[in-house]
């Protein structure tokens, strides 16, 4: 879940915990412990194969939401700063901002089909009835359920991670003295940004989770959801629980995926652009 936010490994999908109260101590190692068991578990139980589950359609997810995510991102930053005339800090933010919520919005069905491929184990011809009769019984919109916690969770990841990226990034550049940013420069721009977007987004992931635990152990037990569980709802409760240290368990575990997985996609997306922009400069001085 780096720059493009994806969602959890399939280890965290496919184990279904029966018990959804967080550690009292050691909320961190017990989220280790937690991943660590259920990894093994899985494989022991259906096999390697399924760690790779709904892989087809994770792919089909991440390209076009890469695309959406970076071009939208590069094109707004560039019309607010040259087609509108703003000026500031702060139009990364809102660029990066509304990239997300346009990426989300695209791809948000086919992370429905994904997580049901990971979670129920359904084969494409049943995926398709299963997709169909939810449609049948709530309409479209059905679709697109979950989309406002991932938007509460990507959206401000996405303005945050943006905007201390440039700001870093163009630190780096001033201290090393480079016009453009090297690929180092912007492998370490994007870890930190990552870093930090992840900590400060971190209360949204916990209940995204929280509510995907509760939604598959309804589905296993046949209950239906009789109160609403929004984000906020949800919040509220984890923080009567255990306070500020339920909203951020499995702090260290999300740094560590998030960080180095932003750093690689933003140092590689970076030098991928400059690569090209030389390859055509190169072919109009050829052309001339």
């Amino acid at each position: 879940m780096c720059v493009s936010m994806g969602p959890a490994a399939p280890a965290g999908t496919k184990h279904q915990p029966t018990s959804v109260a967080p550690c009292s101590q050691g909320q961190t190692r017990c989220g280790v412990c937690f991943s660590q068991d259920a990894f093994v578990k899985i494989t022991r139980n259906e096999g390697v194969r399924s760690l790779w589950s709904g892989l087809p359609p994770t792919l089909v997810m991440a390209v076009p939401a890469t695309v959406i995510y970076f071009t939208c991102y590069d094109q707004l930053r560039d019309l607010l700063r040259y087609g509108m005339g703003f000026q500031g800090n702060y139009i990364p933010l809102v660029a990066g901002g509304l990239a997300r919520l346009g990426a989300v919005s695209v791809i948000s069905p086919l992370e429905l089909v994904r997580t049901k491929m990971q979670s129920q184990k359904l084969t494409y011809s049943e995926l398709r009835v299963c997709i169909r009769s939810s449609v049948a019984q709530d309409g479209w919109l059905s679709l697109w359920r979950g989309w406002g916690p991932t938007v509460l969770r990507d959206v401000p990841f996405s303005a945050l991670y943006w905007f201390n990226y440039e700001l870093v990034k163009a630190q780096l550049c001033d201290q090393y003295d480079v016009s453009q940013a090297t690929f180092s420069i912007s492998f370490t721009a994007g870890a930190i940004s990552g870093a930090v977007a992840a900590i400060m987004t971190l209360p949204f992931d916990v209940v995204k989770t929280r509510r995907q635990i509760q939604l598959g152990e309804m589905e296993t037990l046949g209950v239906p959801m009789k109160n609403p569980t929004s984000t906020w709802h949800i919040m509220r409760g984890i923080w009567a629980e255990s306070g500020y240290r339920g909203l951020f368990a499995g702090f260290l575990p999300r740094v560590i995926k998030v960080a180095p997985a932003c750093a690689v996609m933003i140092s590689t997306y970076e030098f991928g652009k400059i690569f090209f922009q030389k390859m055509n400069l190169d072919r109009e001085q050829q052309a001339c």
